[in-house]
């Protein structure tokens, strides 16, 4: 039996202490405890210490007991974990340096790439995150470069992801793309360096390539991490609207990994998208049932993917049955729709009757549709918000510009500055040929939400479709593809403005660029008449054939080839 450090006048010392915590006096608290912790050495009372001062928002003071605690137990990796997540709560990246290689080397070597695979997470509260980056290079390099004796090979492919995260927090994305290379050139099926691609794609659209290499890897990496990327990578293509591009990734996720269930709904979303409503169907139905089976099951729940949102498994279930509906709807089933919408509960009101009202719409009942949308209770702003612009976009879709119009006029009088409804009301302008009033609105949003892709782009398309201001055009369209690139409807706007240019091939390389990652009508539509003028009539013909078969309402397809005397 080990004999207590606890002798009778410590005893009375923590006692006093923790009275003196309980009457609300931490100060005096901490100070009891820490001379005792240092009089003792135990490394339970320094934790008690310090923990008091960070529950009092004392960071000082915090520091302070945690160098105590490790000065008196140099081999303790919680006393280190402490200092270190400490400076960097204080800011104080740079201090970090020295207790974070100290507590490396305190790792055993058999964990210590998880280790360092974390780093990136304890500097993600720094303000200062180039200071921050800059702390571990110091501590990572030597792992990265191999210097150190004795590591395991791998250790150095999670360093360079660990300094490739980092330093894209650090907002310095070539230099993370860089470290992203470096670690997949040693550890090729690092899920890590995949993760670190997906990310990178926002700011660094090379960093697929980390991604792709990573799915293509020989020996393929194991079917669940492989899977799981592929989700992650294929709601990333979606957030990009590339739609086309993201289907394989996710059918691929539920061939080989059915245990990521969710990945049916995401597939059955963007089949729809695609105009692809018995394909969606399909997918959704197979969601739902799988779905069904793993709640029944008795086990755990159903493993989700690695960037897997809060959403419940019943607000899923409300999604699957709002999109079956829409499905149906784009068949032009409307008793199908109608029985898919009786299965959502009544959280979902406003979406369930938006689908209603365009159910009436598209039956010749739009005032009905309307007043379903208007009849809904208005609980605070943002509901009451929701409502006019669900009654626009229902007028738009009839093709009611007008009306359209000034539902959001209206809506723009009550919430000024709402950059959604401005952006609304200028595409109604648009198509009321009102260029001067649009241009306002969309100078507008750009004052608002400078960094918003979607103005410029708007504002540069109307340009060029009108052959006005085509230079002015093209700068503005170049702008949104900076804010986000890879969009293929902005790459679609920069082979307008270039066709509206007269630059025939460079037209044509950005609207097959388009067209691959989105087939959308509208795109087909340009891409074909490009096609068409560059004397490449039979591919033309092709492009329209399939977009017709998908859409062969769409006005943009129909404008053009009735302009173009084309019959299909």
């Amino acid at each position: 039996m080990r004999n207590s450090n606890l002798d009778a006048p410590l005893f009375y010392q923590l006692l006093i202490g923790e009275i003196e915590l309980r009457e609300g006096d931490a100060g005096t608290g901490y100070q009891v405890l820490l001379d005792a912790a240092r009089k003792t050495r135990d490394e339970r009372l320094f934790q008690r210490a310090t923990d008091i001062a960070l529950q009092a928002k004392a960071g000082e003071q915090a520091l302070v007991a945690a160098r105590a605690w490790r000065q008196a137990a140099p081999a303790s990796l919680e006393a280190h974990r402490y200092e270190v997540q400490l400076l960097i709560a204080l800011n104080r990246s740079a201090e970090a340096v020295e207790p974070l290689r100290s507590t490396l080397a305190l790792v055993p070597v058999t964990e210590r790439a998880g280790a360092i695979a974390s780093l990136p997470a304890y500097f993600a509260r720094a303000t200062d995150r180039k200071a921050a980056s800059a702390a571990l290079e110091q501590v990572l390099l030597p792992y990265a470069e191999g210097r150190l004796a004795g590591e395991a090979p791998e250790t150095a492919g999670v360093a360079w992801a660990a300094l490739g995260r980092s330093r894209l927090a650090a907002g310095e994305p070539a230099l993370a793309l860089d470290a992203g290379r470096r670690a997949q050139a040693i550890a090729p099926n690092a899920e890590s360096v995949a993760l670190l691609g997906i990310e990178l794609m926002r700011s660094e659209p090379a960093g697929e390539e980390l991604v792709k290499n990573f799915l293509a890897a020989d020996p393929p990496a194991a079917d669940v991490p492989r899977s799981a990327v592929r989700l992650v990578y294929a709601r990333a293509l979606a957030i990009g609207h590339r739609y086309a591009e993201a289907v394989p990734q996710l059918e691929a996720v539920t061939r080989d990994a059915p245990q990521f269930v969710d990945a049916w709904l995401t597939l059955g979303a963007l089949q729809l998208e695609l105009k692809q409503p018995a394909r969606a169907e399909s997918a959704l139905t197979e969601y739902l049932a799988r779905a069904e089976a793993a709640e029944a099951a008795a086990g755990p729940a159903v493993p989700q993917a690695i960037d897997e949102d809060a959403a419940t498994p019943a607000q899923r279930r409300m999604q699957a049955y709002l999109l079956l509906a829409q499905a149906a709807e784009q068949r032009r089933d409307f008793q199908a729709a109608e029985g898919w919408l009786a299965k959502v509960d009544s959280s979902q009101a406003l979406p369930v009757q938006v689908r209603r009202a365009s159910l009436l719409a598209q039956q010749g009942r739009l005032e009905e549709g309307r007043a379903l949308i208007r009849d809904l209770p208005e609980r605070t702003p943002e509901e009451a918000r929701s409502k006019l612009l669900a009654e626009a976009h229902l007028l738009r879709d009839q093709k009611q510009w007008s009306e359209a119009n000034r539902v959001l006029a209206n809506a723009n009088d009550l919430y000024r500055d709402d950059t959604d409804l401005l952006y609304e009301q200028a595409m109604m302008a648009e198509k009321l040929d009102r260029m001067d009033e649009m241009e306002q609105l969309l100078r507008r949003v750009m004052a608002l939400k400078p960094e918003q892709s979607a103005a410029y782009n708007a504002l540069g398309y109307s340009l060029a479709d009108r052959r006005m201001r085509l230079p002015e055009a093209r700068e503005l369209i170049v702008k949104a593809m900076e804010l986000t690139p890879n969009d293929p409807f902005l790459i679609d706007s920069m082979g307008w403005v270039e066709y509206r240019m007269g630059n025939l091939e460079e037209s044509l390389e950005w609207l097959r660029q388009a067209y691959r990652a989105r087939p959308d009508t509208e795109i087909a539509a340009h891409l074909g008449e490009v096609l068409w003028m560059s004397g490449r009539r039979d591919e033309a013909r092709s492009v329209w054939g399939a977009a017709h078969s998908r859409d062969a309402a769409n006005d943009v397809l129909k404008e053009t080839l009735a302009r173009l005397k084309v019959d299909l």
